[in-house]
């Protein structure tokens, strides 16, 4: 039913980013060069990042799901429109996870609950999801979010 938290009411804000499983485990999804083998988050299809590789070909692969906070900061206004904010607003923690089979540095927010003061550079954290808005059809749209590994 669309408006509830059931899995088939949830759609990605973002298409192409990530992927759940049916098991419910959840990968981002990257770019990588079929030449060079370098990674690029968000994921692209073509045009390598790397400036010393002429490569055309990204394929489309799952990342790692753990990796080291890296560093992080706090949110403590709404952010402007179009960006959808609670109501009150409720400060949240962004993090920046090292991933270090991949060589990249992923930015996302911090599970609700979880705040600056809970944070240290250095931690594992895992890749989740969670709910970032209602869309006008009652669907439940959702981000990748970072956690602190259990």
């Amino acid at each position: 039913m669309p408006g509830s938290t059931d899995a088939q009411a949830q759609l990605p804000a973002i298409d192409g980013w990530f992927t759940v499983d049916d098991d419910g485990v959840v990968h981002l999804i990257a770019g990588k060069c079929t030449q060079c083998a370098t990674y690029v988050f968000p994921p692209r299809e073509n045009n390598c990042p790397n400036p010393a590789c002429s490569g055309e070909d990204l394929e489309q692969v799952p990342l790692s799901r753990r990796g080291t906070l890296w560093s992080y900061t706090e949110n403590r206004y709404p952010p402007p429109a179009p960006y959808p904010a609670t109501d009150p607003f409720v400060p949240f923690a962004i993090a920046a996870v090292e991933l270090a089979d991949e060589g990249l540095i992923i930015l996302g927010k911090v599970v609700d609950g979880t705040l600056a003061a809970d944070l240290k550079v250095g931690m594992e954290m895992e890749l989740t999801t969670m709910p970032l808005y209602t869309d006008d059809d009652g669907f439940v749209r959702t981000v990748h979010a970072w956690r602190i590994a259990s």
